[in-house]
């Protein structure tokens, strides 16, 4: 990587222009100022002028680039108006998604922490006693508890029997992943029970399909959730590759959907399966392998 030096006030770094929507693309340009790096760094260089000086630009340059993000790297980006959101692409899975971090009209900033760094399906935690679906990343919001998550699994047989996924209704995708997340190994009808499908549809997007689907749980990991009618509301995406469904999953309490909702509904929406890297780890890859 080369840095440019010059006198301070001979730096021109023209401001940001609205952030185009990303669709699977792995370079973008912000302002004028590039990153020559592969490897993610977050350096900001621009051009310099004809005078050189030992003055680090790091003070004198705001706009960053991002090329090709290593593993689970991110990079804060301007969705619209609203809402500033961070990309997050993980190589070891091939997929990328954004998530919130801050509303500037409203001074309000997410407080996400990694719970979960991006790592190989054999090595993830499951999420069943049957261990098929696993979460493979995740971050959690705990002060507004909001918790988004990537989980993968086989699809199961009871509800996508056809190997054609193009066949797949989004409703039985939807019902596909919920029984494969259930901690207990209740029957379908108890399935049914704990979780609700509020909508479900499909849409493609650069070629593949993507079953999108709202639903409510009965249930909640706070101490708060005494009240009989306090469920998660979640919203989640789920794509299929190399035999494997790569689910997006976002949810809060129901009491705070209304206020925080649309925010986890960018970010599903965002969701992309991404062209395999050499980093990439298929998940049928070395299933006895965990670390």
């Amino acid at each position: 990587m080369t840095m440019a030096f010059l006198r301070p006030h001979s730096l021109s770094c023209s401001s940001a222009p609205p952030f185009p929507r990303i669709r699977g693309r792995r370079r973008v340009q912000i302002g004028k100022c590039w990153s020559r790096s592969s490897s993610a760094s977050l350096l900001p260089i621009c051009k310099a002028g004809p005078s050189r000086r030992d003055a680090l630009l790091l003070a004198s340059c705001s706009a960053i680039t991002i090329i090709f993000p290593t593993p689970g790297s991110h990079a804060d980006i301007e969705l619209d108006e609203d809402v500033k959101m961070a990309l997050l692409v993980d190589d070891i899975n091939a997929y990328s998604f954004m998530y919130p971090v801050e509303l500037p009209g409203k001074g309000f900033s997410f407080k996400w922490v990694e719970s979960r760094k991006p790592e190989r399906y054999s090595s993830a935690a499951p999420l069943s006693p049957n261990a098929r679906q696993r979460i493979v990343s995740e971050r959690v919001d705990m002060i507004n508890n909001l918790v988004i998550s990537v989980s993968i699994g086989p699809p199961n047989l009871r509800y996508l029997a056809s190997i054609d996924k193009n066949s797949w209704e989004a409703r039985d995708v939807a019902d596909s992943v919920l029984s494969d997340k259930s901690a207990l190994p209740v029957s379908a009808s108890q399935r049914m029970t704990e979780s609700s499908v509020l909508d479900a549809h499909a849409s493609e997007v650069d070629g593949d399909v993507y079953w999108y689907y709202e639903y409510l749980v009965r249930k909640s990991p706070t101490t708060s959730a005494q009240e009989s009618n306090l469920y998660r509301h979640s919203v989640a995406s789920t794509a299929a590759r190399d035999g494997y469904l790569y689910s997006l999953n976002a949810s809060t309490l129901s009491k705070k959907w209304e206020s925080l909702g649309p925010f986890l509904q960018k970010s599903v929406a965002s969701f992309r399966l991404l062209p395999p890297t050499e980093s990439y780890v298929p998940p049928y890859k070395d299933p006895w392998r965990f670390w």
